[in-house]
């Protein structure tokens, strides 16, 4: 079984990126969801060859996926250090967090054709919903003091929205 450890900030140099997913915010302190077969995860993906960065991954990804754009302002959470246990080297999914700029409608993933549903929540119903333990609330305290301080995001409406 997987050992999964959460670190706040940058990724060690020569790790391995799988993953690149977002903590996404409304002006509003509320938080993006995508929900597939009733399970909620963060709008992300698997950085590809033809990605300029990171940032280009989570860009790419939100739209495909959700079908929302971001801010300018992109900002590193930290990683979700994976061990498989099974002797190959451990790897790194990486959280960041942004703003959201616009949120369209809901589209197929051109990837896969699913369409995703889409929930506004506060950081405590995604804590909920997310269902990741103690990593999962690690991860999205620390999105929540990177909003406060680089968004002023210190108060969010109490209420889940299906966008």
């Amino acid at each position: 079984m997987a050992v999964i450890v959460w670190h706040d900030g940058e990724v060690p140099s020569g790790m391995k990126v799988t993953q690149v997913y977002g903590h996404i915010f409304t002006k509003d302190g509320r938080m993006l969801l995508k929900v597939e077969n009733s399970k909620a995860s963060f709008a992300g993906g698997t950085p590809e060859k033809f990605d300029e960065n990171r940032i280009a991954t989570l860009r790419r990804e939100l739209i495909e996926e959700v079908n929302t754009t971001i801010g300018e302002d992109v900002y590193m959470v930290g990683y979700q250090e994976i061990d498989e246990e099974n002797g190959t080297e451990k790897y790194a999914q990486i959280r960041m967090v942004a703003m959201i700029d616009s949120i369209g409608e809901k589209l197929p993933d051109p990837d896969t054709g699913r369409t995703y549903d889409r929930l506004l929540v506060t950081p405590e119903q995604a804590i909920q919903l997310l269902k990741w333990g103690e990593v999962g609330e690690k991860q999205v305290k620390k999105a929540c003091e990177i909003a406060k301080e680089k968004f002023g995001i210190s108060r969010y409406r109490d209420f889940i929205e299906k966008v």
